[in-house]
């Protein structure tokens, strides 16, 4: 053997090879019972802590749990280890009684629950939601699809609603989880919901944006899914649904600028494919027939909810002959009304004093623009938490009395009308 070989065996292979019997000898003896616990043995501490990773005892040297709680016989615990019947324990009471308080039955006695519950506070305690979903094969997750938003769109009354509905979601045990949806000009990939649901992914889905006709509506009506929609679609369908009434909404805004003088009023609005549109549009229509005001087709200009698309509203108004030009501006969402300020500015118009600009949604911007918007503000807390309480009613076969619930908006005037 050479001299390299000798030193190689003699300071790397030995020592490796002493350690490889001392531990395969530990395990025979830690599997009888013969290493002690309070062992300062760093094999001892080792075998202890990987062969029983749970459980750390405070003499142990090798401290590498974080968080665990000392229970009621002086043991320490991982906060994963603590179980219902540790529980049941602390509080002096049967695990079921525990399960019981878990799941918000009211069998349970309130001084009984008070005490469940400070045990649990006091043990860190979270229940094992995967053996939970195993047992009752239940995933305790709602579906939303995410849909490409079309042009560079911004959507903040969507941000509002997803926190309202996650938020309520989780007050009942549930979670929002989030998948795409392919092409928001289509909604074509409507078997993705039932694969989820026949996988049993998610419990029940969540829609917004809503179309006359939507595909996604049909096809979950016709497969028994449960869902509730932000949103209407067409009149005759059977679902739950909860919308805020834009028909009144932009009502009131037609409202207000007739009491304050304006005759000839324009909309700059969406495609007619979405129904909140629509209904917007259904109240620029009312308020022009109230004041005894013809409609004019070049007074309506169509397109994506873009600062672009009220530009080009106002682009298109003021090519109109001096004696036809709209005073007033109603926009069916603050973003277009963004862009229809912009515009007007542009051209030389002040907004407030020369033409009158209103938008809709109250977006928390819209008091910080120059001049501050007026809009139509939405109860978008209350929309999330009927969704989710329609949803959850239909998950838990309760009986549901008013499947469609219709909100009121508010008007928030300010100096650009």
């Amino acid at each position: 053997m050479s001299p390299h070989r000798l030193r190689f065996t003699f300071y790397v292979l030995r020592p490796i090879r002493a350690l490889i019997i001392c531990y395969k000898n530990a395990i025979v003896r830690f599997s009888h019972g013969d290493v002690r616990r309070d062992s300062n043995s760093p094999v001892a501490s080792f075998l202890t802590l990987s062969l029983n990773p749970n459980i750390v005892e405070t003499n142990v040297r090798l401290n590498v749990c974080v968080g665990c709680t000392i229970s009621n016989v002086g043991k320490r615990y991982c906060v994963s280890q603590v179980t219902l019947k540790d529980v049941a324990a602390r509080a002096g009471v049967s695990y079921q009684t525990v399960s019981k308080v878990l799941n918000n039955q009211a069998t349970v006695a309130p001084e009984t629950e008070a005490r469940v519950r400070l045990a649990i506070r006091e043990l860190n305690y979270r229940p094992n939601i995967g053996a939970r979903n195993l047992r009752t094969r239940a995933s305790n997750l709602i579906g939303f699809a995410c849909y490409s938003p079309p042009g560079n769109g911004w959507h903040p009354i969507l941000d509002l609603f997803l926190y309202s509905i996650a938020n309520a979601a989780e007050a009942n045990g549930y979670l929002i989880t989030f998948f795409t949806g392919g092409d928001k000009d289509t909604y074509e990939n409507t078997n993705l919901y039932a694969d989820l649901y026949a996988r049993r992914q998610v419990e029940g889905f969540v829609l917004a944006d809503t179309v006359q006709d939507d595909p996604r509506i049909a096809h979950l009506i016709k497969q028994g899914i449960p869902f509730t929609s932000f949103g209407r679609s067409n009149e005759g369908w059977d679902f739950c649904w909860v919308d805020v009434d834009g028909r009144a909404g932009v009502e009131n805004v037609m409202t207000h600028l007739q009491e304050r003088g304006h005759e000839r009023i324009a909309l700059i609005t969406w495609f007619d494919r979405f129904k909140t549109g629509l209904d917007r549009e259904a109240g620029y229509l009312c308020g022009l027939q109230a004041a005894g005001t013809p409609f004019d087709a070049d007074w309506v200009v169509r397109g994506p909810d873009s600062a672009e698309t009220g530009a080009r509203g106002i682009h298109s108004f003021l090519s109109l002959p001096a004696h036809r030009r709209p005073s007033a501006v109603v926009c069916v969402s603050d973003q277009i009304a963004i862009g229809a300020m912009h515009a007007a500015m542009a051209a030389g118009l002040q907004v407030g004093r020369h033409i009158a600009i209103t938008g809709y949604d109250d977006v928390p911007m819209a008091k910080y623009l120059h001049p501050p918007l007026t809009s139509v503000g939405q109860p978008i807390d209350q929309v999330g938490q009927h969704v989710v309480e329609l949803l959850l009613k239909q998950l838990n076969n309760e009986p549901i009395l008013q499947k469609g619930i219709s909100l009121k908006p508010r008007l928030v005037v300010r100096e650009s009308s």
